[in-house]
């Protein structure tokens, strides 16, 4: 079912991924990318069908600790080391135009 030459649009997957790549890069990533594809491939021929969703290859030893609500920083003290601050709360430049 693999087919190594297969055509991935690599613009679209970097344009996805945010990711301006060279044409050099492109041609880089074309059979990179039809080998990742290849391997998921064989990973779908797989019989997971009494495989559990949340299965491990290695048994969990230490459980997840419990959440727990603690006191946080005194606002003074977290605020004391921000490059810029305004009304007792961390300044920001505008990043979105409105």
């Amino acid at each position: 079912m693999t087919d190594s030459n297969r055509r991935i649009d690599v613009q679209k997957v970097a344009a996805l991924a945010r990711l301006e790549l060279s044409t050099n890069e492109v041609a880089t990533m074309q059979p990179q990318l039809a080998r990742v594809l290849d391997y998921i491939a064989t990973l779908d021929e797989l019989d997971t069908a009494d495989v559990a969703p949340t299965s491990h290859v290695v048994a969990v030893r230490a459980p997840l600790a419990e959440d727990k609500a603690v006191e946080g920083l005194p606002r003074e003290e977290a605020l004391a080391q921000a490059p810029a601050k305004a009304d007792g709360q961390f300044a920001v430049p505008r990043f979105v135009e409105g």
